[in-house]
């Protein structure tokens, strides 16, 4: 990508808009073409300006980020950044946003006087590269605003007299899908674009799902209990953020904790999760790669590898094993990725045997694992 890239950024801390600014422009391809105080400011900077990419505080005075981003999604659809506070109450706000359209965070804590600056700069960087270079995320802009347009439609015929049924969702999966009994658990992977994901992929699985499900979702502590609270409630599994000693058991969703690696270890037989920080030298903590080789090692059968939505190539080595062992991949498609980064490296590969848009997964996964 040789173009410039323009960038807004929005929070009423000035100390705050100048990090952000100055850690965007230390990349000469990135442009802060203006700042704002508040969400109401923000929208008008966004409507003058037409930028690539807007970061986004939750927490301001006047208009808060929530609000602006729900109008900036319905009047003019953009990536949006959210900036996070990492407390608990942050993160339920985090998923607010992202489940209104807002495509990736990055936390609150990032400034100058972090020891951490370089690590922080760069992969703000790398986020807001990646996603304005994805061809995928102009495809969920482009659902976004129909779905837009389909409320506002359904509002006008419920006010003309005429309520609006949308379809029933299908649930569609390709004939070729071939069932396996031999399959001993699920791992998947995911990252950038990630909540919006499980978000339709799990609470979709039906309640008696054959197999345990072991998910790594890049995120910080935190986050990750309350994006399992949320999925708990919303699906017929069970799910949890996993905790020392849990059992990976039938019907059961085990997301690994923020800050964290998920690791198994063999008790009778089942697979018991063990929490630990080590390995320490991971890029990501938790870790895909960790994950996975973990259960592998310690259930010694074929295993079921899910790859979706994320920056970088976090999984490809635990799925490379996978596929050696006898297992499965399912990769998640271009066109429904928010980052087609980890799907991507997987079927450059060459290791993928499903390549699905994100809505046939959930029905794939069953069709596979109900053998």
């Amino acid at each position: 990508m040789t173009r410039t890239i323009n960038c807004i950024v929005v929070d009423d801390s000035a100390f705050m808009r100048k990090s952000l600014s100055m850690m965007l422009e230390s990349d000469p391809q990135i442009k802060v073409v203006a700042t704002a105080r508040d969400g109401k400011e923000g929208i008008e900077k966004i409507k003058q300006f037409g930028p690539d990419l807007v970061t986004m505080d939750i927490e301001m005075p006047g208009m808060d980020g929530l609000t602006a981003l729900g109008i900036i999604m319905k009047e003019c659809p953009l990536p949006v950044l959210m900036v996070s506070s990492l407390t608990t109450d942050g993160a339920k706000s985090t998923l607010d946003a992202l489940n209104l359209g807002a495509v990736d965070f990055i936390p609150k804590e990032l400034s100058f006087v972090s020891l951490d600056i370089v690590k922080i700069k760069a992969e703000l960087v790398s986020k807001v590269r990646s996603i304005v270079q994805s061809r995928s995320l102009q495809f969920r802009l482009q659902r976004i605003r129909a779905a837009s347009q389909g409320i506002r439609d359904s509002a006008n015929a419920t006010k003309g007299g005429h309520t609006a049924t949308a379809a029933p969702a299908k649930a569609v999966t390709p004939a070729s899908i071939a069932r396996r009994k031999d399959l001993r658990a699920v791992v998947l992977g995911i990252s950038t674009g990630g909540p919006f994901a499980l978000l339709q992929t799990i609470p979709k699985l039906p309640k008696d799902f054959p197999l345990g499900i072991a998910v790594v979702q890049h995120m910080p502590p935190r986050f990750t209990k309350s994006m399992a609270e949320r999925l708990d409630g919303l699906s017929q599994v069970s799910v949890k953020e996993a905790e020392e000693g849990d059992a990976l058991l039938p019907g059961r969703v085990l997301i690994a904790p923020g800050g964290q690696h998920l690791t198994f270890r063999h008790q009778g037989s089942e697979l018991v999760a063990r929490i630990t920080a080590e390995p320490a030298d991971t890029l990501y903590r938790p870790c895909a790669d960790v994950m996975m080789l973990s259960a592998l090692q310690a259930i010694n059968a074929p295993l079921l590898g899910v790859i979706m939505t994320g920056m970088g190539k976090d999984g490809l080595e635990g799925l490379r094993k996978i596929k050696q062992k006898g297992g499965m991949v399912v990769a998640q498609n271009e066109e429904t990725c928010v980052v087609y980064g980890m799907p991507k490296a997987a079927v450059d590969d060459g290791i993928a045997d499903l390549v699905l848009p994100l809505e046939e997964i959930p029905g794939a996964l069953t069709k596979i694992t109900k053998g």
